[in-house]
C-alpha cells in the first residue's frame, strides 16, 4: 500500500490560486503544453502578499542571518559573484557567507535583480504552500522569489528545465514568452548549449506579450523562452519550480538495471575500432537485440523502486517540532491523539513472512506483521487516538508502536 499525506488545513488549494481553470482542464490542455496566463480577477483577487511581501523580503535580507545559496544576485543578464555582498556576520557568528545588508543595499540601487532561493525550506507560509502544492502535483517543487528594481531585467531570455508558475505579489512585471527551441529539456540540456537559436526566436514575435500585477499569475511549462522586465516600479514575484520526473527517468531506471545482465556487460572483440562503422555495426545488431530480450523481462516494480528513490527525498514532508516531539513521546498515553506527519509519503509491503517493511522518503522501517493493520489506520487518518489503534491485542504494543512512530518522525502530535 502506498500513501501520501498533504498539509490539509487552508481555505483554498494551492493549484486554484496558480490558474484560473479547473484543475482537470489544466491538467488536459497547458500542463505540460501551453502557457496560461490568469489574472488576479479571475483567482479571486486575493493576491499573494501573504506568501511573502516587500516587508518579509527585508526581514530576510537583513535580521535571519541569510546564507549563500539562499540567495543570488544577477546584474545585466550575469551571476554576481557571492562575495561582493556576504562576510562574517559578526561576534559570535563568524560564518563567512552571511548576507551584507548594506551590500545588497547598494548592488540593488545600482539594478541588480536579488533571487531567494529555496523559501519552501525556509519561510513558513511559503512551506505550506509549497506542500499544499506538491500535494495536488504529485511532484517535487521549489520556490524562489525574485525583486528586480524598476525598468530592470534580472536574466536574459532563456528557458527552465522545470515547469513553473509565477506568481506576481508586487509592482509589475513586463514578460515576454516565445515558442521553446527545445521541446521538453531535461536537466542536462541548459539553454546555455542553444544559446544562438535561443537569440534568434528571442528577436521574433512572443506568443504572449503581457505585464503582470500584483494578483496575476502565469504557468509556463520547461522549455518555453521568456524573459522578464520591471515595469514603473520595483517587481516582486514568486516562481514556483516543479521538478518533474520524466519518460527518460524511466530510461535511466532500465538503464541502470541493465547493469545486472550479463549478455549487456560483454566486452567488444579484441582489436576492434572503435571508430569505423562498418565494424561496430554488427555489435550494435547484437547489442540492441540483447536490449530488447532484457526489456521483456525488466519488472515493474523494480522501476518503481528506482523512481521512489530518487523522487521521494526531492519533496520533504512538512516540518516537525522537535521538542514538541520529544515532549509527546515522554508523556505518551492510551488517550493521546496523533497524527501523519503532513506531506508524508509511506508505502508498506510484506518482508518476509512475519514482518512489514515501511518505506518513506528517507528510509525504511522493519515492523512486526501484526502491526501493519494498525500502521495503515494510523497513516491513512483513520484513527488518532492511541488506544484505539486495531490489530494489535495489547495496550502495551499499542504504545510501543505509536511511541517509536513518533521516534522516527513518522506521526506528529495531533
Amino acid at each position: 500500500m502506498t500513501g501520501f499525506r498533504g498539509p490539509g488545513g487552508g481555505t483554498r488549494p494551492a493549484l486554484a490560486r496558480c490558474v484560473a481553470l479547473p484543475a482537470t482542464r489544466f491538467a488536459a490542455v497547458h500542463w505540460g503544453r501551453m502557457p496560461l496566463l490568469s489574472r488576479a480577477a479571475e483567482l479571486g483577487g486575493s493576491g499573494f502578499t501573504d506568501l511573502l511581501s516587500p516587508d518579509d523580503v527585508d526581514e530576510l535580507l537583513s535580521r535571519r542571518g541569510l546564507r549563500t545559496p539562499f540567495l543570488r544576485v544577477a546584474k545585466d543578464g550575469h551571476v554576481v559573484a557571492p562575495g561582493r555582498y556576504t562576510g562574517s556576520g559578526g561576534a559570535g557568528a563568524e560564518i563567512g557567507d552571511q548576507v551584507l545588508d548594506e551590500r545588497i543595499l547598494a548592488l540593488y540601487a545600482d539594478g541588480a535583480t536579488l533571487v531567494l532561493q529555496g523559501l519552501h525550506r525556509m519561510w513558513p507560509p511559503l512551506i505550506d504552500f509549497a506542500n499544499d502544492l506538491g500535494d495536488q502535483l504529485g511532484q517535487p517543487l521549489q520556490v524562489n522569489a525574485y525583486l528586480t528594481p524598476s525598468g530592470n531585467q534580472g536574466f536574459a531570455t532563456h528557458y527552465d528545465t522545470h515547469d513553473v508558475f509565477v506568481l506576481q505579489v508586487d509592482g509589475r512585471k513586463h514578460w515576454r514568452v516565445h515558442e521553446p527551441v527545445v521541446h521538453d529539456p531535461l536537466e542536462r540540456q541548459p539553454w546555455g548549449g542553444h544559446a544562438d537559436e535561443v537569440a534568434a526566436v528571442a528577436e521574433g514575435p512572443p506568443v504572449l506579450d503581457a505585464v503582470l500585477s500584483p494578483g496575476d499569475a502565469l504557468y509556463l511549462p520547461r522549455g518555453w523562452l521568456h524573459s522578464a522586465s520591471a515595469e514603473g516600479v520595483r517587481s516582486l514575484h514568486l516562481t514556483v519550480g516543479v521538478r518533474a520526473l520524466t519518460r527518460y527517468s524511466i530510461v535511466e531506471a532500465l538503464l541502470a538495471m541493465a547493469a545486472d545482465e550479463p549478455a549487456l556487460r560483454g566486452g567488444l572483440p579484441f582489436g576492434l575500432d572503435v571508430a569505423d562503422a562498418d565494424q561496430i555495426a554488427p555489435e550494435l545488431t547484437e547489442t540492441v537485440k540483447a536490449l530488447r530480450d532484457w526489456l521483456d523481462t525488466a519488472a515493474p516494480a523494480a522501476v518503481a523502486d528506482l523512481l521512489r528513490a530518487r523522487a521521494w527525498p526531492a519533496a520533504r514532508p512538512a516540518p516537525i517540532r522537535p521538542l514538541r516531539q520529544a515532549a509527546t513521546i515522554d508523556a505518551l498515553g492510551l488517550d493521546t491523539r496523533v497524527a501523519p506527519r503532513p506531506g508524508l509519503r509511506w508505502q508498506l509491503v510484506p518482508e518476509g513472512t512475519d514482518r512489514v517493511a515501511l518505506r518513506v522518503f528517507d528510509r525504511t522501517l522493519s515492523l512486526p506483521g501484526e502491526c501493519a493493520i494498525a500502521v495503515r489506520a494510523l497513516l491513512s487518518g483513520g484513527v488518532s487516538r492511541v488506544g484505539d489503534l486495531p490489530g494489535l491485542e495489547a495496550d502495551e504494543d499499542r504504545l510501543l508502536l505509536a511511541r517509536r512512530l513518533l521516534r522516527e518522525s513518522i506521526l506528529t502530535p495531533a
